[in-house]
């Protein structure tokens, strides 16, 4: 499956952005990435911070008569992303549940889905934050970013085009789980 990429200086949010291209157009599948986010957001209804230089994207497809739980599509997806991450850090990466990788007890990425419907098909909505360059202080939680981790920085294409190629591939085994 090839994903259309819909490429943005500043949203409020991919995932919003990707809620209005399924809505508005035919597009079955695409890749929303934004350079800013104004109103990132995260799990139950909590803001995302969005620092300049970290990776704002999401990934959107059509489940097709799929009805898997969003619980099993979130782990699925975070294990595609912890996939992603090993090809930089090859040490422990941690899957924490619902929907976080954890990189030595500190958050490096979260991941929002959605499901959305149109007429009487189902979309999923793959909202990733991926700290590269700088992460946000939080209260009571510690962050990490790639290139603290790796000392080296990655362009942030190729890491888009990884990441890409990576959901391209593996989109199938969703309707095979």
């Amino acid at each position: 499956m090839r994903l259309k990429i819909f490429r943005f200086k500043r949203v409020n949010s991919t995932n919003s952005t990707a809620i209005r291209i399924i809505k508005k157009t035919n597009y079955q599948n695409g890749m929303v990435i934004s350079d800013m986010q104004t109103k990132g957001r995260g799990q139950y209804g909590k803001k995302w911070i969005s620092l300049k230089g970290n990776l704002f994207v999401s990934f959107f497809y059509n489940l097709g008569n799929i009805n898997l739980s969003l619980q099993r599509l979130t782990r699925f997806n975070c294990l595609l992303v912890k996939k992603f991450l090993q090809i930089y850090y090859k040490k422990n990466i941690i899957y924490k549940k619902p929907n976080d990788l954890l990189i030595k007890k500190k958050k490096i990425c979260g991941i929002l889905q959605e499901k959305v419907k149109k007429f009487d098909q189902n979309f999923l909505i793959v909202g990733i934050g991926l700290n590269l360059v700088k992460n946000p202080i939080i209260k009571n939680y510690k962050t990490t970013n790639l290139f603290e981790l790796i000392k080296k920085r990655i362009p942030k294409k190729k890491i888009e085009k990884q990441l890409k190629i990576i959901f391209e591939q593996n989109i199938s085994k969703v309707k095979r789980i």
